[in-house]
């Protein structure tokens, strides 16, 4: 094994010699994990023909530079650019053929790789510009681009390791600083030179998607990142923001002021009934809780609660994409952690829960429950640790608390929903939104946890606030997400459930023209109501 490995080593120093041994031994799918077998058999040639047979392709449209990597984004991205091109935009798709972020692969195996996805590729050569990033030629990258590129790294190895304090030493970060400022290097040669209307990528914060979405921004050229949540039939968009950062200021500005009718009130209160219970809403997949709720006299008699003043810290996930580069004043969630629960420690007249988020089950990093022991061996008599496996309802928790302490976590604004006074340390989406007390630094905090403390039932917020709240879960819930019928986690059932041609009539623009217009760069309009 060892030899052989040498040889490919050399091999990969070899010019052609991966385009040799293609030539010689044909294509591989397993090529260092890639396989786009499902796609390139039948599929690309059938999107290729529908996009071709378009009636919108002669209509006018934007210059687009889309960018995916790995296998499922790759096969995504690449049924969204056929998308854009059949409504006429001229699209070129750039990738780089990884099927992992966090693993190493030899020259040798990388290029066979590029080699593969380039011929998986090649029937869409027909309608869009295909760029191997990886064969692209490179600009050297400015300090300044240099300095944020090397940023998402640490992002990336938070992520990947679940973990907020990274060692750039670690075998991790510089494989993910290597291939961020190969990304860049290449897209900032490539844009430079061909300043393309707008930028589509995923995500925006993480892996190359992160390293370039710094590079458009760098050069001034709008960008569009997207992911996909919790709804079927919705995804979210960002423009010229990372879509993870979820930054819903210019909706709420917009529609703060609309009517808040009876009918969109039961909706909420229905979606949020429903979560209460861990079911499943409508056209949302993902059970929030491990079990439903059993009233909030049994989750106190759990945990053998008392008549003092309950507070509650609900926790992120260490590392989650929806907490990497969210802090206002404590640098991470970890040090907010840590100071609070010396906080309370010494506060025995409360009772402090911390409820570990449910989401930590099956994932291999560090919990939250290893930062507890850690700063408090012994946890005092006064404070509570609910673990992630825990069978206690998150929301019957909410209901016995008297303040709600929060990172990110949307729970924070359900507390404030439940009638719950609810301090957010996280630049949360519901941040500053009117119902939530956020301080700007650690004086402001622990003079804001004084004050609540010693303020007991007065601290509740104002029924509008509480109204206010509802109000904004509404819009948050149901008008954030676009339209879109292509769900990451159900892509292949969702192609085959309503194709391009479907897209490309007049009921399918009605129902996702405007969402594509806004995915390729057309300023979000948050005064239009949707279809």
């Amino acid at each position: 094994m060892l030899m052989r490995n040498k040889v490919k080593e050399v091999l990969g120093q070899l010019p052609l010699a991966a385009e040799l041994d293609w030539a010689l031994r044909g294509a591989d799918g397993s090529l260092a994990g890639m396989n786009l077998e499902r796609m390139k058999t039948t599929l690309l040639p059938e999107w290729v023909g529908q996009a071709a047979a378009s009636p919108l392709r002669q209509q006018g449209g934007k210059r687009v530079f889309m960018f995916a990597t790995l296998n499922y984004w790759i096969e995504q991205g690449m049924h969204t650019a056929l998308a854009a091109a059949g409504q006429g935009h001229q699209v070129s798709f750039a990738y780089l053929p990884y099927s992992h972020w966090q693993q190493p692969v030899d020259k040798f195996d990388l290029r066979r790789s590029e080699l593969y996805t380039r011929e998986a590729l090649a029937p869409a050569g027909e309608l869009l510009e295909l760029v191997s990033l990886l064969s692209s030629g490179k600009a050297a990258l400015p300090a300044e681009l240099t300095a944020a590129v090397d940023q998402v790294a640490v992002m990336d190895t938070q992520y990947t390791l679940q973990l907020e304090e990274v060692d750039k030493s670690n075998a991790l970060y510089q494989l993910r600083r290597e291939r961020n400022r190969l990304a860049a290097s290449t897209a900032l040669e490539w844009l430079q030179r061909e300043r393309p209307d707008v930028v589509l990528l995923p995500n925006g914060l993480i892996l190359e998607f992160g390293a370039i979405f710094q590079v458009a921004r760098y050069l001034d050229i709008s960008v569009v990142s997207y992911e996909f949540g919790e709804q079927r039939n919705r995804i979210w968009l960002a423009q010229d923001t990372p879509v993870m950062v979820q930054d819903t200021n210019a909706m709420w500005a917009a529609r703060h002021d609309w009517p808040f009718s009876e009918e969109q009130r039961a909706k909420v209160h229905e979606l949020f009934d429903t979560r209460k219970r861990a079911g499943l809403f409508q056209n949302f997949y993902r059970q929030w809780q491990n079990v439903p709720s059993t009233g909030v006299a049994e989750a106190r008699a759990k945990l053998g609660l008392d008549e003092r003043p309950v507070v509650l810290l609900a926790a992120n996930v260490i590392g989650d994409s929806l907490t990497l580069g969210r802090a206002t004043f404590s640098g991470d969630m970890s040090t907010w952690l840590r100071r609070t629960l010396a906080y309370f420690a010494d506060k025995p007249e409360v009772q402090f829960i911390l409820r570990v988020h449910p989401g930590e089950q099956g994932l291999d990093g560090p919990s939250v429950a290893d930062l507890v022991a850690e700063t408090l061996p012994e946890l005092p008599a006064h404070m509570r640790l609910v673990a992630a496996a825990d069978p206690i309802n998150t929301y019957d928790l909410v209901a016995a608390a008297d303040l709600g302490l929060v990172y990110t976590t949307t729970v924070g604004m359900e507390m404030a929903m439940s009638g719950l006074p609810v301090v957010v340390v996280g630049q949360t989406h519901y941040h500053g939104k009117g119902f939530t007390l956020d301080p700007a630094n650690w004086d402001e905090y622990f003079a804001l946890l004084d004050g609540q403390l010693a303020a007991g039932e007065a601290a509740r917020p104002r029924p509008e606030q509480v109204d206010q709240a509802w109000h904004y879960a509404y819009r948050f819930f149901f008008d954030y997400p676009q339209p879109y019928p292509w769900h990451l986690m159900h892509f292949w059932d969702n192609v085959g459930d309503y194709s391009l041609e479907q897209l490309f009539s007049a009921e399918g623009q009605a129902a996702y023209g405007r969402s594509f217009d806004y995915l390729l760069g057309e300023t979000i309009n948050w005064q239009v109501e949707k279809d």
